[in-house]
C-alpha cells in the first residue's frame, strides 16, 4: 500500500475516533503493535484499544485535529492537537494539548509502532487545578 494513502487513512481514522469504532482499531494496527505515551506503554491491539477506552471514560469530548504529517517510506510523524474537557474539573472549557505521532508503517499500511511526543507538565500538569499551580511555581523557580 501506498504510504501516503495508509497515512490519509489513519489520520481520518484519528481524528473520528469514538468509542463506537474502536473495535476496528485492528483495521489500523498490527496484532503485536507497540504503543507508547508519557503515560503508558504497551503492545497489542487489545491494550492498545484499552489506552483509547480509558481516553473516553476519563474525558468528555475527546478528539484529534491533525495538522500536519511527513511521510518518508514507510515511517510518518503527525503534529496533532488533542481536544477535550475534563470530567472531574473545569467541565466546560476546552482544554488543548499539542504534540505529535512518530508512526513506523508496514508494507501494508499498518502501525508497527506508535509513540506520542508531548509535554504532560506544560500541556496537562500545568491546567489541573492545584497541581497547575505547583507546576507553575516550579516553572517560575526553575527559571530564575
Amino acid at each position: 500500500m501506498d504510504s501516503r494513502l495508509a497515512v490519509d487513512r489513519l489520520c481520518a481514522y484519528f481524528e473520528t475516533i469514538s468509542p463506537q469504532s474502536l473495535g476496528r482499531i485492528g483495521e489500523f494496527y498490527t496484532a503485536e503493535a507497540r504503543f507508547k505515551d508519557p503515560f503508558n506503554e504497551v503492545r497489542g491491539i487489545a491494550a492498545i484499544e484499552q489506552v483509547f477506552r480509558h481516553m473516553f471514560e476519563s474525558l468528555h469530548d475527546p478528539r484529534f485535529v491533525v495538522g500536519s504529517r511527513i511521510v518518508d517510506g514507510t515511517q510518518c510523524f503527525l503534529v496533532w492537537e488533542f481536544r477535550f474537557r475534563f470530567k472531574r474539573f473545569d467541565t466546560t472549557t476546552e482544554q488543548v494539548v499539542r504534540g505529535g505521532s512518530h508512526l513506523v508503517l508496514t508494507p501494508q499500511g499498518l502501525i508497527s509502532d506508535h509513540r506520542d511526543y508531548w509535554d504532560a507538565a506544560e500541556e496537562l500538569y500545568e491546567k489541573l487545578p492545584v497541581l497547575g499551580r505547583f507546576m507553575r511555581w516550579l516553572k517560575q523557580r526553575a527559571n530564575r
